[in-house]
């Protein structure tokens, strides 16, 4: 892997993409593009592309800080008001994390993100304008790892060896364009029965698991149901065009 390079690899001059990064890695391509604002006054706007399907962009981060919001307001009054801890599957743009290290109401800040290219263009490339002051907070930690390995594996092993399983109060997840839409096929296991019994199992009681998507799902708010979360519910984030994005959230009982 080389590191994000630091201007771009080609400069169509005609507000196309520019390409900043390319990478080859275990989960298949990734892509770093740069393309100009839609207003006269706008910045540079950054896409992050997955096997040539785009993921999300820097044009507008109302959806990812709804995912934090959301998550914080549905705890219970207990939990809200001492430092709750929170797991951020997928580092994305950086707004999730950015939104949630303002807030000085949580507690530990983990983000799991299985792309090393990722977590290189926040830490020294054109992402870290929206993450540094975050990535530079004590409460953070990031894990380079697989969100869906991470949850079972860790959550298997403690079973086996009796050990303590790191449980969380909020899981707000954002690796994929939906519970029907995943980026690889092997997301497709997050939002199974056995995936969600990994979530459920990872949160403290009253605990929350939030989970984005490009739309809603009446099958998936059944699959919460089914494995066991309360207070079950959708939330709408207004968009330009097309259906709205949502916020599925779901309460592990106390």
């Amino acid at each position: 892997m080389s590191d994000p390079a630091p201007g771009p690899l080609s400069d169509s001059g005609d507000g196309r993409p520019v390409t900043l990064d390319r990478r080859d890695g275990p989960y298949g391509e990734i892509v770093l593009r740069r393309r100009p604002g839609d207003g006269a006054d706008s910045g540079d706007v950054h896409e992050i592309i997955a096997n040539g399907t785009f993921l999300m962009d820097t044009s507008d981060g109302r959806s990812e800080r709804l995912l934090i919001d959301a998550a914080q307001a549905s705890l219970a009054p207990d939990r809200r008001d001492g430092r709750p801890t929170v797991l951020i599957g997928g580092l994305g743009v950086g707004f999730s994390l950015a939104h949630a290290a303002a807030d000085p109401r949580w507690g530990r800040i983990v983000v799991v993100e299985r792309e090393q290219a990722v977590i290189d263009w926040h830490h020294r490339g054109p992402l870290a304008r929206i993450s540094g002051a975050a990535l530079g907070d004590p409460r953070t930690v990031i894990l380079h790892t697989d969100l869906v390995g991470h949850l079972r594996t860790a959550t298997e092993e403690a079973r086996e060896t009796g050990e303590h399983i790191d449980r969380y109060d909020a899981l707000c997840l954002d690796i994929d364009n939906g519970p029907g839409w995943t980026v690889t096929d092997e997301n497709a296991g997050l939002y199974a029965p056995g995936g969600l019994a990994a979530c459920l199992e990872r949160l403290n009681p009253g605990g929350v698991l939030a989970v984005w998507s490009a739309q809603p799902s009446p099958a998936f708010e059944e699959a919460l149901r089914n494995a066991g979360f309360t207070g079950v519910r959708t939330e709408e984030i207004t968009v330009a065009r097309g259906v709205p994005d949502v916020v599925h959230l779901g309460i592990r009982p106390a």
